[in-house]
Formats: C-alpha cells, structure tokens, sequence
C-alpha cells in the first residue's frame, strides 16, 4: 500500500501505525492549506518579514532567503514556519491583491483565457436583462467597432410583415423609428407622444424611389446680402438633372421661381415660371455678387470647380432672405 495520495501527496495512515493522528493532522494541514486556494500574492519572490498564520502566497519567479528554490509554489506560514505546495497542472487561485485569477500550466501560473460565452440566455451590462430585452446595457456609450476592417450592425427579421428597426427612446416611449416595420420598405416615423407615430419618409424596395406621406418638406432661408453670391456644391453626379424651387420677397411680393436643367452648362437651365420677366438670369460659371446686371437674381453653374458649384447671386438692390429647395438625380 503507498503512503501517500498520489495527486495531492497526502500521508496515508498505515496499519498498526503509531500516533495516527500525526499523520491525520498533516494531511488535514493540507487540505487546509489548498482547497479553495486563495493567495494574498503573486509578486512577491522573497518572505514578507511578519507574515500572519495561515497566510499563503505564490513565490514569484526568483525566489530566496526562505523561499529560494521554491518559484510558482504555494508558501503557507503555519507554526512558525513556512510550508511549500508544488502545484499541479490545473490548479487555480484567486489572487486577494487584485481581485484576478490565476491559473497553474504546468509551468508557470498565467491568466486564464476568458470562456467564451455561447448560448447565455441573457446578458445585463450594469443592469438587468430579460426575456424580451436579452442584451441589456446601461452605459454613456456603445462601441460596436471593426476588427481589422468595416464593420455591419445587423437586424434581421423572420419575415417580410415582420419589423427590423432602431427605436429611439424617451423616458422609454418611443419617439422616433427607422428600419424596415411591416414590410420591406424603408421608412422614419416620428411621434410626440410614443402611440401615435407618423411616417415622415419612405424608401420603396422595389424601386428606390423616396415618398414624403406628410406632404410637408421644410425649406432652407438663406441670406444674401446686395451684391454678394450664396454658392454650394452640388451633391448629384455629371449628367444629372436638378429641379430647383427658390421663392424671394421683390418689392413685398413673394415670388417663385422654378428653374430646371442638367449640370452640364447654363444652357441647359429654363425657368418654368420667371415673374417678373427678365428678373432671373442663367449665366455659368463661378459668380461675385457682381456679374449680372442690377435689378436681377442670377443663377450658374460652375462647372470647371471639381465639386461643381450652384451659385445664386442678389443684385436686387438690397439683402434678402431666399427660400430653396433643390432635387436633382
């Protein structure tokens, strides 16, 4: 029969042997000293100068005085004295300094791997998930980022009738919505009240093209001061074409004016509705405030800018507000 356990080395009492106990207590000692393994230390590769009974360490790489020759074992100070534990493949500890866990390798203690987390039915990041809301975070902020490349959020639905949508909240009504609800069409809803919303904008699948349901679109002031030029670029690809309404206050009247054409030159441009007569002009190219004659608004192009630039000039005689609104493709 061996005298000892053969994983954790404990005395085994023998027959007929002599003060059992003796042997009892030192195997007791041990389990004492291993099971549930909790170290005040990994860093330390010399004896602190007044350790307290029971207090056990991991011995640094290095060790000495009382510790030499002892590197990754467990030191127990009992009785005066210390007692040393060589690990075993597997064992773990937790590390009372610093809150971590370590792990022995067969080595030398390390870090374990975190285990991945496959199937948690749910996941509350300082705060509580549940059946519906299984991912919970509560936090200033969420990073979602790439891992080497681009990087794709996505909401997937079972179906077309389905929804697979961003909800944005308040006080945990809803306030406004974007995705694919009900169908595979993209719209944004609003509401001010989290039951009734209202569908500010549609993207048809089928073809791409945008719907307005409110029938409401809210228009750009913009201010040009007399003899001055109000220029933007232009975000739509060479040819396109560009419908463009622009409404101004000429002599306390409000006058609109719809202008079409493609970006390819002045041209192109024809107004669908000039009155007065002769109070806009298409001219082409980058303008000052001063290229067109007084008494007129005048409207260009500037084609030979890399970003192609749509300039609106006031020579009205004096500052004025212009309302625009431009479509183009």
């Amino acid at each position: 029969m061996p005298d000892r356990s053969s994983i954790l080395s404990m005395p085994y009492i023998q027959p007929s042997q002599a003060q059992k106990h003796v042997t009892h207590n030192e195997a007791l000692r041990q389990l004492d000293a291993i099971v549930q393994l909790a170290v005040i230390s990994t860093d330390l590769n010399a004896p602190p100068p007044q350790p307290g009974e029971g207090a056990r360490y991991i011995v640094a790489p290095g060790g000495s005085g009382a510790w030499a020759g002892r590197d990754h074992n467990v030191a127990v100070w009992t009785d005066a004295a210390w007692i040393f534990h060589a690990p075993n493949s597997g064992w773990r500890a937790d590390v009372l300094a610093t809150g971590g866990t370590v792990r022995f390798d067969g080595t030398t203690w390390v870090t374990p791997a975190a285990e991945p987390l496959q199937n948690a039915p749910f996941a509350g990041i300082n705060t509580t998930a549940d059946t519906t809301n299984r991912l919970s975070v509560s936090s200033d902020a969420t990073l979602l980022n790439h891992a080497g490349g681009g990087h794709q959020l996505k909401l997937n639905k079972a179906n077309p009738n389905d929804t697979a949508s961003l909800l944005f909240q308040t006080g945990f009504e809803g306030r406004a919505e974007m995705g694919t609800a009900g169908n595979d069409d993209f719209a944004i809803k609003v509401s001010a009240d989290g039951t009734a919303f209202k569908t500010a904008l549609v993207a048809d699948a089928g073809n791409g093209a945008v719907q307005f349901p409110q029938g409401k679109t809210y228009f750009e002031d913009v201010f040009i001061t007399n003899d001055d030029a109000y220029g933007f670029d232009i975000p739509f690809s060479n040819p396109a074409r560009i419908l463009m309404w622009m409404s101004v206050n000429i002599a306390g009247r409000y006058y609109l004016f719809s202008i079409t054409g493609s970006l390819s030159g002045a041209s192109n441009f024809g107004g669908l509705f000039i009155n007065p007569p002769g109070t806009l002009n298409f001219l082409s190219g980058a303008l000052d405030g001063t290229t067109g004659p007084d008494g007129t608004i005048n409207v260009s192009i500037d084609n030979s800018s890399s970003t192609r630039r749509m300039y609106i000039e006031n020579r009205l005689g004096s500052n004025r507000f212009f309302t625009l609104a431009t479509l183009g493709k």
